[in-house]
């Protein structure tokens, strides 16, 4: 059955026979655009399905979820009619603990699990975050765009942009406000095997952080690290999607 795309998922390329559904969730201030690339780098038999949360590109005259359960409550339920074939999730920072928490809802629910989670660029979620990270998303603009300027996500020419920034704050601080005000439940690891990836020179996010995802699995885990600062994702792409790939394969071995 052909699934079309909807205001929450967006299908670049609708694959009616695709083995697998991989479902991406976006960083802070992203949105399903950060992944536009990646239709043309992803197993021929994947149907990629991107998450566009409310607040932007296409969606950005919607409210912005400022807190992870009703945001995570509402992807669950929008998620559950395209869950109707195996599906993996890969996501980015703020998107990698979107995801794991809507494998939790899921579970709770007694809800169909994902074969795998991808986790990139993010802290494990019981790792508590250093004395040094204070909170940003309520700071004055320029104390909050000095702190964007740390994570080098935003372009020097976006964040000296009066006009641009002010269309991108309100949206930038609800992501921010989402993952600062998110407090972790301790629950059983999940059944899916988790695949971790951090950046070499994240400024943010350590080896060890990443390597706590250990944790949150009873299945195989992988560790990689890979070139590149906090968005690695774009600059470090290739290998991250050939790592994808190769992890992708694997499960299908496993599973069919």
């Amino acid at each position: 059955m052909a699934i079309s795309s909807n205001e929450w998922v967006r299908f670049p390329r609708p694959k009616p026979r695709a083995r697998l559904r991989l479902f991406c969730l976006h960083y802070a201030g992203g949105g399903a655009s950060a992944f536009r690339t990646w239709e043309h780098n992803v197993p021929s038999d994947v149907e990629l399905a991107l998450i566009q949360l409310p607040g932007r590109e296409n969606r950005a005259r919607e409210k912005a979820f400022t807190r992870m359960t009703p945001l995570v409550s509402a992807l669950t339920d929008t998620l559950q009619p395209l869950l109707d074939k195996p599906f993996v999730f890969f996501g980015h920072s703020l998107g990698a603990l979107i995801g794991f928490e809507v494998a939790r809802q899921l579970r709770r629910q007694q809800g169909p699990a994902p074969l795998h989670l991808f986790v990139s660029g993010s802290r494990a979620p019981q790792r508590p975050h250093p004395a040094s990270d204070e909170p940003i998303h309520a700071l004055p603009d320029d104390e909050f765009i000095q702190k964007l300027r740390e994570y080098n996500g935003t372009p020097e020419a976006v964040l000296q942009h009066a006009e641009l920034m002010n269309l991108l704050m309100p949206v930038l601080r609800a992501d921010f406000s989402l993952y600062e005000t998110y407090v972790y439940q301790a629950e059983a690891p999940l059944s899916c095997g988790i695949s971790a990836f951090g950046g070499v020179q994240d400024p943010k996010v350590t080896r060890e952080d990443v390597a706590a995802w250990r944790r949150q699995t009873q299945g195989q885990f992988a560790l990689r690290l890979l070139p590149g600062d906090h968005f690695f994702l774009h600059s470090a792409q290739t290998l991250l999607l050939q790592a994808v790939a190769q992890d992708l394969a694997q499960i299908h071995s496993h599973n069919y």
